[in-house]
């Protein structure tokens, strides 16, 4: 058991570690980052304890899944005031439908959500992986160019898309570049719990 669960933090290290450097290591402040044209925001759901969601799962059903507890809700009513905070103005708040990603959005007070199906967790069947990240790659170039979206979405969605495994609560700042490609320029660490 020991064996294993440090075979899986080393897993995660490399992953973690195996983020575009490049891009993130400029030093700029990051709320600077987002407020350039172009740079929308992926975010993981708040902090929702566990791994998964239970075997009974049923998505119009928050009972049957993992959901945000109180440090959770804590956390993202604490981000979106921080978001406000630094004035960075969002035209368009996405979420994946899972239970713990639209109470994410709810909280954070940024306006209307929009249930997006493209950011739903595909953590249970990989198969659709590849077809939900160049979906998402599609929504984003189908967004105005001077918008600001904020997607809340899963480990999963945003590990595909970007190389980077992010906490519960954490952002990473993305921009599509003149190819279409996503370009990772920053992340910003969950707020307080």
């Amino acid at each position: 058991m020991f064996k294993l669960m440090r075979n899986t933090i080393a897993a995660i290290a490399v992953i973690c570690m195996a983020a575009p450097l490049d891009a993130l290591a400029s030093g700029e402040d990051p709320w600077a980052i987002w407020n350039q044209t172009g740079v929308h925001a992926l975010m993981r759901h708040a902090m929702a304890p566990g791994t998964g969601d239970p075997s009974n799962f049923t998505i119009d059903e928050c009972s049957t899944q993992r959901n945000l507890d109180d440090t959770g809700r804590r956390q993202a009513r604490e981000t979106g005031k921080q978001i406000r905070q630094h004035g960075i103005p969002i035209d368009t708040v996405l979420s994946s439908q899972w239970c713990r990603c639209m109470e994410t959005a709810t909280l954070l007070a940024l306006g209307p959500v929009t249930e997006e199906p493209v950011l739903n967790s595909f953590f249970r069947d990989r198969s659709t992986e590849n077809q939900q990240n160049d979906q998402l790659i599609a929504r984003l170039k189908g967004l105005p160019k001077d918008s600001k979206a904020l997607l809340i979405t899963h480990q999963v969605n945003i590990t595909k898309l970007t190389g980077i495994y992010p906490r519960s609560g954490e952002i990473i700042l993305i921009r599509l570049d003149e190819n279409g490609n996503v370009e990772t320029l920053g992340r910003i660490m969950p707020m307080a719990k």
